[in-house]
């Protein structure tokens, strides 16, 4: 499973969402989950989150258990959907 966790009014989420939009509209299945207005998706992503990151952006391959904290570059997050080395 791959997630995004992200806040709405969230300006490093917003840069990366268009990136994550392209990657759902290749097909690539992410689960978009808004944290900053909705407790159940807060509680899932800081159960995820295992005080790597904590806070958003936040996305979690749970296959590979490769995360990126923070904005990031289409590059590195492709490379995170296919579940390769991710460097922090």
């Amino acid at each position: 499973m791959l997630y995004f966790f992200y806040g709405d009014g969230c300006p490093h989420c917003h840069t990366v969402m268009p990136t994550v939009d392209k990657l759902i509209g290749e097909g690539i299945k992410i689960e978009k989950l808004e944290t900053w207005n909705n407790d159940e998706n807060a509680k899932l992503a800081e159960k995820k989150d295992h005080g790597r990151c904590g806070g958003v952006p936040f996305f979690l391959n749970e296959e590979s258990n490769q995360f990126i904290c923070g904005s990031s570059d289409e590059e590195t997050i492709r490379t995170w959907a296919s579940g390769g080395e991710v460097k922090q």
